[in-house]
């Protein structure tokens, strides 16, 4: 028998903590729930700041967030819920990091801190008060921390990097509109 000790406890509670405000988030862009836009105004949204389609986009992010989150309060398949929960976080971070670091300004940084904990709960491990300890730890095992990061850095870079590219080029009005100038 395993002593539970309280790195344990705190690993709990940092999971719940986490999972909940990333699962919150998730379901807002799912379902529209505290407050949120659901899939259609989320993806007006997603379209909006340069994540296109839109409605995927959003569908991505929400289930990145609500899925990721929802796992890691569980400590249910920790490496992969902490990279997706990054991933979706590094998603958020692009949009915002033009308005700098502070949230009070629209800065990046709830984004950031959601993100960099989901990918240290990821490193670290769920612990003992969790459903993969419960289950032998069958989809947290150490080669799938770096093998979900790799996942998911890809398609992050992927889509930040189209969505970056959109922002970046004018449209094809707005192109005409700078030729007659």
């Amino acid at each position: 028998m395993t002593c539970i000790d309280r790195r344990d406890v705190g690993l709990l509670l940092i999971r719940l903590g986490i999972g909940g405000v990333l699962a919150a988030h998730g379901t807002q862009k799912l379902f529209g729930w505290f407050g949120g836009g659901g899939i259609e105004g989320t993806g007006r949204f997603m379209e909006s700041v340069g994540y296109r389609p839109g409605r995927a986009s959003a569908t991505a992010a929400g289930l990145a967030e609500a899925g990721g989150g929802a796992l890691l309060a569980l400590g249910l398949a920790t490496p992969a819920a902490g990279a997706a929960a990054a991933g979706a976080m590094t998603g958020a971070t692009a949009v915002n990091a033009p308005s700098g670091f502070f949230a009070q300004a629209g800065g990046y940084e709830h984004a950031a801190f959601l993100g960099l904990t989901a990918a240290s709960l990821a490193i670290a491990g769920p612990g003992r008060l969790s459903v993969d300890a419960l289950f032998g730890h069958a989809v947290n095992r150490a080669w799938m921390v770096p093998a979900a990061f790799a996942v998911t850095a890809a398609a992050t870079a992927l889509v930040v990097g189209a969505r970056n590219k959109q922002v970046r080029e004018p449209s094809e009005g707005e192109q005409e509109a700078l030729f007659e100038q």
